[in-house]
C-alpha cells in the first residue's frame, strides 16, 4: 500500500493474487475512471429534484465545476494526497465535489449531511481533514459554528455552500464561498494515482461511541461498483433518497449511473408525494435503498398503478426487510430483491429477480461473485446450514481497516472481516440475519450507535442504568428504544424530558430514542451483564 498513515491491515498474498487474476483487482483508479465515465457520456442528464436547489444539467457541467474545484483547492495549497470531507445534501454541489474529489486524487471522506457538532468535530480531527465542504447550515446543524468552534489544527479552508465572501474563521482556517470556482479555470492535468492508494474514508456509527472510518482504496471501490451496476438497468434510472455521502447513495445514485451512463436523479429531503410527482415527470423509477423509501411511496395516497408500472423491479438493503414488505410490493407487482452488507463490506450477499418470491421475500440471498462467507461459532468453527451463527466474510471490496487501528481486531489473519452480525444458512446457501452481536441500530439505513446514545442518556439525573437497543419498525425496520433503569428515589421520566440533554451535547437528532421503557431490572447473563438480546427479542414480542 502507498499510504500507510492509518496502518492499514495487510491483505494476504493468495487473495491478493486470486483478485487480480479473477480480474476484480486492476490498475484503474477512481480517479481515472470517473475522468473517462463523465467524458464519455457528455450529455448524460443529472437532476437534482428539490423544492429549494432544484438544479438540472448534464455530465459535461459537471465534469467542468469539479475540474474547477480542483483548480480552487490547488490555488489554496491543498495538493492530491490531501484528506478532503465534504458535508452536503444531494445538492449539484454533492455530485460535483465527490467527481471533483476523486478526479483530484483527493482522499475523500463523505459526511452524511444529518450528522451534527459532535460527530463532525471527531470526524474532521481524527482524519486530519486540509479542507472541509459544506452549507453554512442545513435543518438543525450549523456547520459555520462547528468549525468556529471546534475546528481541527489540520483544517485549512472551509468552502462553503451559500456562504460568504472569502474570510479568516477562527483558529486560521480560510472560510471561503463555493462562488468563487466561477472565477477557476477547470484543471486539465489530472495526478496519476496507484490502485493501492486510500480514496476514501467511509465514516459510520458502530459499537463504539465515536463514529469509524472504513477505509477504502481504489481497489476496493471498483470492485463493489461491479456489484452494484450488476443491480441497476440502463436506461431505467430511479430517484435516489440516500444521502450521496452514505455508501447507498454514493454507490447506487452517483458512481453506479456514471459507470453505465445512465441519467443521475437524486433528492435532497425525501419526501413520498414530491418523489411519486418526479417519477411520473421524469419516467424514472423509485423506492430502491432501505425500506423506508418503498414503504412510504406505498403508503402515500397519491400512489397508483402508473408508478406501479416504473417500479417493476426494486433493490433493497442498508437495513432490515421485513418480509411482509415484500409480500405487499409483489401482490402489487413489483419484484423486490434483498442484499446485504455493510460500509465495511458493501455487498456480501445479495438475491436475484430471477429468485421465487419466497427466497427474495426472506432471505438476503446468496455470496456474491468473488465473495467468501462463512457461519461461525464462538472459537471460529463452521457452523453447518440451518445453525445460527457469527457471520464472516471477506472478498475484493472489503475495506482495508479502519482509521482507528485498534478496532482492526475485527480482521483475522486469512483476511476474514468478523461483521458482528448473526445469521443462518438455508439448505441453498441463502443468508438470512437473525440477530447482531455488534451493539448498533440500523434507522432507515443509518446506523447509529447504541453505546453512544446510553453515553448521553447515563448523564441525565435520575438514571441508574441504561441500555439502548432496536426496536421493530414498519417504516424504517428499526428505531432506537432507550430502556432505562432509575435510581431507588427517582422521579419517573418521559421521552420528552430526555430532549433537552440531547440537545445540548449535539447528538445528531435521528439518534435520538424513539421509544422509552422503564424497567426495575434487566436479562443478565452470569457476569451481571446486560442480555440486550433478550430486550431485543422482548421487544419484538410486545413483551417488555
Amino acid at each position: 500500500m502507498s499510504e500507510s498513515r492509518w496502518g492499514l491491515r495487510g491483505v494476504p498474498g493468495h487473495l491478493q493474487e486470486r483478485y487480480v487474476n479473477q480480474g476484480w483487482w486492476t490498475d484503474a483508479t477512481l480517479s481515472g475512471r470517473v475522468a473517462e465515465w463523465l467524458a464519455a457520456a457528455p450529455g448524460s442528464a443529472v437532476h437534482i429534484h428539490s423544492r429549494t436547489h432544484d438544479w438540472h444539467g448534464t455530465f459535461a457541467d459537471v465534469d467542468s465545476e469539479a475540474r474547477r474545484l480542483v483548480s480552487l483547492l490547488r490555488n489554496e495549497g491543498i495538493g492530491p494526497g490531501a484528506v478532503v470531507a465534504f458535508q452536503l445534501p444531494n445538492w449539484r454541489e454533492a455530485v460535483v465535489a465527490f467527481a471533483g474529489l476523486a478526479m483530484g486524487g483527493y482522499i475523500l471522506v463523505p459526511i452524511t449531511h444529518i450528522y451534527g457538532r459532535k460527530e463532525v468535530s471527531f470526524i474532521l480531527d481524527e482524519c486530519a481533514a486540509e479542507a472541509y465542504i459544506s452549507p453554512v447550515a442545513y435543518g438543525r446543524v450549523d456547520f459555520a459554528e462547528i468549525i468556529d468552534g471546534h475546528a481541527p489544527a489540520s483544517l485549512r479552508l472551509h468552502l462553503v455552500v451559500g456562504g460568504e465572501a472569502r474570510r479568516p474563521a477562527p483558529g486560521g482556517v480560510l472560510r471561503m464561498a463555493w462562488t468563487e470556482l466561477e472565477a477557476c479555470q477547470p484543471a486539465a492535468e489530472l495526478p496519476e494515482l496507484a490502485s493501492d492508494d486510500v480514496a476514501v474514508l467511509a465514516y459510520t456509527s458502530g459499537t463504539t461511541s465515536d463514529p469509524k472510518g472504513a477505509i477504502h482504496d481504489h481497489r476496493t471501490l471498483l470492485s463493489e461498483l461491479e456489484h452494484m451496476a450488476a443491480w441497476m438497468t440502463p436506461g431505467r434510472p430511479n430517484l435516489m433518497g440516500s444521502p450521496v455521502a452514505h455508501a447507498t447513495g454514493m454507490l447506487g445514485g452517483v458512481l453506479g449511473p456514471l459507470y453505465i451512463a445512465s441519467d443521475i436523479h437524486l433528492t435532497d429531503r425525501w419526501d413520498p408525494g414530491h418523489a411519486l410527482e418526479v417519477m411520473l415527470a421524469c419516467d424514472i423509477g423509485g423506492g430502491v435503498g432501505a425500506s423506508i423509501f418503498l414503504t412510504s411511496l406505498l403508503d402515500h395516497p397519491d400512489f397508483t398503478q402508473e408508478h406501479t408500472v416504473k417500479m417493476a423491479r426494486v433493490g433493497l438493503g442498508g437495513a432490515p426487510v421485513p418480509a411482509a414488505v415484500g409480500q405487499r410490493a409483489e401482490a402489487l407487482g413489483i419484484k423486490i430483491i434483498r442484499a446485504y452488507g455493510s460500509t465495511e463490506h458493501p455487498s456480501i450477499t445479495g438475491s436475484r429477480y430471477e429468485d421465487p418470491a419466497e427466497t427474495r421475500h426472506n432471505t438476503d440471498g446468496r455470496p456474491r461473485p468473488g465473495v467468501e462467507m462463512r457461519i461461525v461459532d464462538e472459537d471460529g468453527t463452521d457452523l453447518p446450514a440451518g445453525t445460527p451463527g457469527e457471520i464472516v466474510s471477506r472478498g475484493p471490496e472489503l475495506c482495508l481497516g479502519y482509521t482507528n487501528p485498534d478496532l482492526n481486531v475485527a480482521f483475522d489473519d486469512d483476511g476474514w472481516y468478523h461483521t458482528g452480525d448473526i445469521g443462518v444458512l438455508d439448505e441453498h446457501g441463502c443468508l438470512t440475519i437473525t440477530d447482531r452481536v455488534k451493539d448498533i441500530i440500523i434507522r432507515g439505513g443509518e446506523n447509529l450507535s447504541a453505546a453512544e446514545i446510553e453515553e448521553v442518556i447515563a448523564k441525565v439525573p435520575g438514571v441508574a442504568e441504561v441500555a439502548v437497543v432496536a426496536a421493530p419498525d414498519e417504516r424504517l425496520g428499526e428505531h432506537a428504544c432507550a430502556v432505562v433503569r432509575l435510581l431507588p428515589d427517582a422521579d419517573p421520566i418521559d421521552l420528552p424530558a430526555l430532549i433537552p440533554h440531547l440537545e445540548q451535547v449535539g447528538l445528531a437528532r435521528q439518534k435520538w430514542p424513539e421509544e422509552l421503557r422503564l424497567v426495575d431490572d434487566y436479562p443478565r447473563t452470569a457476569s451481571g451483564k446486560i442480555r440486550k438480546v433478550d430486550l431485543r427479542s422482548l421487544l419484538r414480542e410486545g413483551a417488555l
